[in-house]
């Protein structure tokens, strides 16, 4: 099957073709947030000419309007927008209380039933112990599902003392950083972005270049 966004084949296709947009949302409200920071480097990884990208962090929307669920706040209208133009939505939050946080919460149930309908979702989570891992899984996971989402990718879960935060900068450890990328790698796979590979389901395959992802 044609990979959806190689080009136009027709006049008529030429004319309907858009560039595909890409939304990150991060979900923490604490303003030196490291999810933040993993979603800014997620963001850095898909920037290109295939794709725009755009990063909206939760905690900048007004509090208010947020939690009255106010689809008519100029900001909260633009947000909703936002979700409803993107092709492909990578979600990002912290973990609290082995759940996700109520912050993104409160914007999914503004969101309308199916916002995410023929969308592609990475859902990625930053947290402090892997005794939370599946909390995505069970918790974020049938949440998405249940809003249309086309296609979820598999989700990730990076541990806080895995990443090392210098100034405005953020490294992470060599196995995290490969996961990533990895991960990175499917959810432009499912965009049409990237050739599929056969070894999609595995964490660090080999390429056929015999070289491992990341």
């Amino acid at each position: 099957m044609r990979p959806p966004f190689a080009g136009p084949t027709s006049p008529l296709e030429s004319t309907v073709m858009v560039q595909p947009s890409i939304l990150v949302l991060s979900s923490s409200p604490s303003s030196t947030s490291k999810t933040a920071r993993v979603a800014e480097h997620i963001l850095h990884q898909l920037e290109g000419p295939l794709a725009t990208v755009r990063h909206i962090r939760l905690r900048d929307l007004p509090p208010a309007a947020l939690l009255r669920a106010d689809a008519s706040d100029p900001q909260i209208a633009e947000a909703v927008a936002a979700v409803e133009q993107a092709s492909g939505i990578v979600i990002a939050t912290p973990i609290y209380k082995a759940a996700y946080s109520g912050l993104l919460k409160v914007f999914l149930d503004l969101l309308p039933q199916f916002a995410l309908a023929g969308k592609i979702v990475l859902p990625c989570a930053t947290g402090g112990s892997l005794a939370h891992v599946l909390a995505l899984d069970y918790g974020l996971r049938p949440v998405l599902q249940s809003m249309g989402a086309r296609h979820i990718v598999q989700s990730q879960f990076v541990l806080e003392p895995h990443l090392k935060i210098e100034g405005d900068s953020l490294s992470v450890d060599d196995v995290t950083g490969a996961t990533l990328l990895e991960a990175i790698y499917h959810f432009r796979c499912a965009l049409g972005h990237a050739p599929p590979h056969d070894q999609l389901g595995h964490p660090r395959p080999e390429r056929a270049d015999g070289t491992a992802s990341g």
